[in-house]
């Protein structure tokens, strides 16, 4: 029997985090005998608006939030349903923490009986793509453009980081608002740094000097999770991006002719040619899985790893104590790049969706806002540890080194925090950019090589009707 078109199927976990910004966008949308129109729509719950009340929420109406329960847990959801509590003491929240997300509400869906607000994570859940189809989803422009909870002087898109409102945007309507952060960049342990005397470097031509001095103090300067090249295309790409900039990620993102041939993207990869051919990376690391490449890394074999900074928790149970891992930026290809040193990748993740056939969506938005506001999101980093997708949330805290150097990467690259989409938008794209990276990095592609088979990809992709397109 064929899965619901609903339920998106759970993805590896190097894409889970880069499945938000389109997840499923290749998947068909729903059967027809699930309604899109408003004529079975239940009378939604709302109230009068009023500074204090800038949504609108009927004081007294029920509210329902599903949330998934997994690593993170739900606690920190239960907290923001206490602040709406007390705001709305004649509400009344029923909520439900699991983990089989897809399977639990595909049937409520097609049924039209879908709750307020739900947390749309982990395994199984529900596919984004075909809910946007089938106009299933609410509209959070009213969110967006309402007062913040913390500040009411400051709008609610404006608390949050760079990207977030575009990640969950499809079509131009915004959707899906994700409540956590991710960054990508190249990971070190500090004390090995500072007893070597060792800086991080800032160009490419220090880091390529830097690694001349740890080949010989008898360590590999690089190793990576061999198995899944899409580890190496992260820096390769960010410092792509960088020299480029904007242009150069709409134009790989938007399928444009020969976009994988514009100099950022040559120089990149004749950085990382560069990288292999002297020998910076560790022997094997192509035959080596993400946790044997990792955990080589933390035993000191080799000082540079690229990963996003899911790699701290990743690695709770084999870094050594003391080995405090921190993330820095890639480095700048050229002395005239685009953008800033700082600048770096990175994207929201955690999807939260209000159902356009909720019986109280306002409330479902109020919730959200709460949830989104300072108060919560710090009480969510202290427990799990992650960095929220709000601005200044965990500001003043203590954090561990690992969390704490992805902040201070967040708040370095400001405004030049971005991201590439053709991972998401096309699946095909995405292989073809990991199978080249591969050869390239073991010396069986030139950098030409790695262009000519990547943009023959896109070419293809371009032409294909079938595929939808999307823009940026």
């Amino acid at each position: 029997m064929n899965p619901s078109p609903f339920v998106q199927p759970y993805p590896t976990r190097r894409t889970v985090l880069r499945s938000v910004v389109a997840a499923g966008a290749a998947l068909p949308l729903l059967s027809a005998c699930v309604t899109s129109g408003d004529d079975d729509k239940p009378a939604a719950a709302s109230g009068a608006k009023s500074a204090a009340n800038p949504l609108g929420v009927k004081e007294d109406a029920p509210l329902e939030v599903v949330i998934f329960k997994g690593g993170y847990g739900d606690d920190y959801a239960k907290k923001a349903e206490g602040l709406y509590t007390q705001k709305f003491p004649k509400a009344t929240i029923d909520h439900k923490g699991i983990q089989k997300v897809g399977e639990a509400l595909q049937p409520r869906f097609v049924a039209n009986t879908p709750p307020d607000v739900v947390d749309n994570t982990g395994a199984g859940r529900l596919d984004l793509a075909t809910l946007v189809g089938a106009k299933q989803l609410t509209s959070l422009s009213d969110l967006l453009d309402a007062p913040s909870f913390d500040d009411p002087a400051v709008k609610f898109r404006d608390t949050l980081l760079p990207g977030v409102v575009e990640d969950g945007t499809f079509d131009a309507a915004p959707l899906v608002l994700n409540f956590t952060y991710t960054a990508w960049g190249l990971w070190y342990s500090k004390p090995l740094f500072a007893s070597k005397g060792w800086t991080y470097p800032k160009t490419w031509d220090e880091m390529i000097a830097l690694c001349a001095t740890i080949k010989a103090a008898g360590i590999a300067p690089w190793t990576y999770q061999g198995k899944y090249p899409e580890y190496m295309n992260d820096p390769l790409l960010s410092m792509a991006a960088k020299t480029g900039g904007t242009d150069l990620i709409k134009a790989v993102d938007n399928l444009q002719p020969n976009a994988w041939k514009a100099d950022g993207l040559k120089a990149a990869a004749e950085a990382f040619a560069e990288l292999a051919a002297k020998g910076y990376i560790m022997s094997g690391s192509e035959a080596l899985s993400h946790t044997e490449a990792q955990a080589a890394w933390c035993q000191g074999k080799a000082a540079f790893i690229p990963s996003g900074s899911w790699l701290e928790a990743e690695q709770k149970e084999v870094a050594p104590k003391g080995f405090d891992m921190v993330m820095g930026a890639v480095p700048a290809r050229t002395g005239a790049d685009k953008m800033g040193a700082a600048a770096i990748q990175a994207a929201s993740s955690e999807s939260f969706i209000v159902p356009a056939k909720a019986k109280n969506p306002t409330g479902g938005l109020e919730y959200l806002r709460i949830l989104f506001s300072k108060q919560s999101a710090r009480s969510f980093a202290e427990s799990a540890g992650t960095l929220p997708a709000i601005a200044g949330a965990t500001d003043g805290l203590t954090l561990s080194s690992g969390l704490g150097s992805t902040r201070d990467a967040v708040n370095a690259a400001g405004k030049e925090a971005f991201t590439y989409r053709f991972r998401t938008w096309y699946t095909p794209l995405a292989k073809a950019v990991d199978d080249a990276t591969g050869e390239l990095i073991n010396k069986r592609a030139t950098p030409a090589e790695w262009a000519d088979r990547i943009q023959k990809a896109a070419d293809a992709l371009a032409k294909d009707s079938s595929v939808k397109k999307y823009t940026r």
